[in-house]
């Protein structure tokens, strides 16, 4: 997967995975990183799926409708893909927080959804539920923060309250924080994001 890896100046650090929304590439949240910890190394990746030449991590059917076998596949592809980033760089595996707007969020939710050893923790920034009707893996004490709006067109708030209650319900620590602002990525919900972090993995 194209992808950008930057070496923090603190490697007992958490390995920043910035996962961008629809129409992103893998500059576009590098920005965050460095305000949630400038400190820690970064792996930010582009996403292989191409809908109108805008990069996406997983196909959808239409707005807000997910190519389920595509992102199951997807899902497993980003897996596998941070197991190789981890032997290549030499970094921590089992030290990956993830931090996904839209698009990326929701993948970020899936590998969550699907494997309980993926993620140490994870930052979701207007994500949806990526999936119903199977059983969770234990998430116990996983970090999860979502940042949601309660006007969102693309998101509902009511998708957000849903991902809190399957992530929890699966023992995951999760922290919601809504704004007013639609879909929009503001400076207010990264900086809760960072201040939730940093209570969490030190700044």
């Amino acid at each position: 997967m194209k992808h950008i890896f930057k070496q923090g100046t603190d490697t007992t650090k958490p390995v920043l995975l910035m996962l961008h929304g629809t129409g992103g590439t893998e500059q576009d949240l590098l920005p965050l990183a460095d305000l949630v910890d400038p400190q820690a190394s970064v792996l930010s990746v582009r996403g292989n799926v191409l809908e109108n030449g805008m990069p996406r991590f997983f196909r959808r059917l239409a707005a807000g409708v997910f190519d389920e076998e595509d992102l199951r596949f997807r899902t497993q592809e980003l897996n596998a893909f941070l197991d190789e980033a981890a032997e290549q760089y030499g970094f921590d595996r089992s030290a990956i927080i993830a931090i996904g707007y839209s698009n990326g969020a929701n993948i970020a939710a899936n590998l969550l959804f699907h494997y309980a050893d993926a993620l140490k923790g994870a930052i979701l920034h207007h994500p949806m539920v990526p999936g119903r009707g199977f059983d969770l893996p234990n998430l116990q004490d996983v970090p999860v923060f979502i940042a949601a709006g309660k006007n969102d067109p693309m998101c509902p708030a009511e998708e957000a309250e849903e991902l809190d209650e399957l992530l929890t319900g699966a023992g995951a620590q999760v922290n919601v924080h809504w704004e007013m602002n639609g879909h929009s990525l503001t400076r207010t919900e990264v900086d809760a994001a960072a201040e939730w972090y940093a209570t969490r993995f030190g700044n």
